[in-house]
């Protein structure tokens, strides 16, 4: 791998129901199977030097649409990462920040509880940082940030005058964090399209679209995508 290695990757990890019926599994090892990828693709950018990774675990509209079975069933892997990332010594050896951003309050408190613990434990970290997007939404994110903003101008902390770009940054899910816009958008499952992820923070980012399913990808996969990422010219819009 040569050139720009991006400091940001997002993440939109397609195709575990499709792959389940490709090979005749149920969806419940599909998810499984599809959770420890997420795990072993965020060592594979540990690898690589990639600072910040942001994983779209649950959309906002797949909270509302899937079966009562299958939230239940992402409930208790989410709960199973969260224990075992905090007890992770890969973790902590690299002093990555874990963080849940979404409409977390919508989960079920056991799951809530354990989001905590693992951000409690991981806070004072800054060397790299893993966001898991839950109950996230794009468009639920802005408006969560702009009703954080009227608060803070009808209290009198802001004017008309402050609004700017950088301003409601600092209102999102992560805009405390160092880069909160990711370099490269890594989608597998071979759809072309966003799907209301990271809507404000992506204006600029680069789309790398693999066509295989989650399940599938390698870390050959994630160094093509990174090859292939140095070497665009990114124009920022120019």
């Amino acid at each position: 791998m040569q050139g720009a290695v991006p400091v940001h990757i997002g993440v939109i990890p397609d195709g575990n129901r499709r792959w389940a019926r490709k090979v005749g599994l149920p969806i419940t090892e599909a998810y499984r199977i599809g959770s420890d990828k997420v795990e072993e693709f965020l060592e594979w950018t540990l690898d690589f030097g990639i600072k910040i990774v942001t994983v779209y675990v649950l959309s906002t509209e797949n909270f509302l649409r899937r079966s009562k079975l299958e939230l239940d069933l992402l409930y208790r892997l989410l709960k199973e990462k969260l224990i075992k990332i905090r007890r992770d010594e890969r973790i902590h050896r690299n002093r990555v920040r874990v963080r849940v951003i979404g409409r977390t309050w919508l989960l079920p408190e056991d799951v809530r509880r354990e989001i905590e613990l693992t951000e409690e434990t991981t806070a004072d970290y800054s060397d790299h940082y893993l966001n898991l997007a839950v109950v996230y939404g794009g468009r639920q994110e802005i408006i969560d940030a702009v009703k954080k903003l009227i608060i803070d101008y009808n209290s009198g902390k802001l004017s008309i005058s402050d609004l700017n770009e950088e301003l409601l940054f600092k209102y999102l899910y992560v805009g405390d964090e160092p880069y909160p816009e990711p370099d490269l958008i890594i989608r597998t499952g071979g759809e072309h399209r966003i799907s209301n992820f990271l809507l404000y923070e992506t204006a600029y980012s680069e789309l790398y679209i693999l066509n295989k399913y989650w399940p599938e990808i390698s870390k050959e996969d994630l160094k093509q995508a990174l090859d292939d990422y140095a070497r665009r010219e990114r124009r920022f819009g120019r």
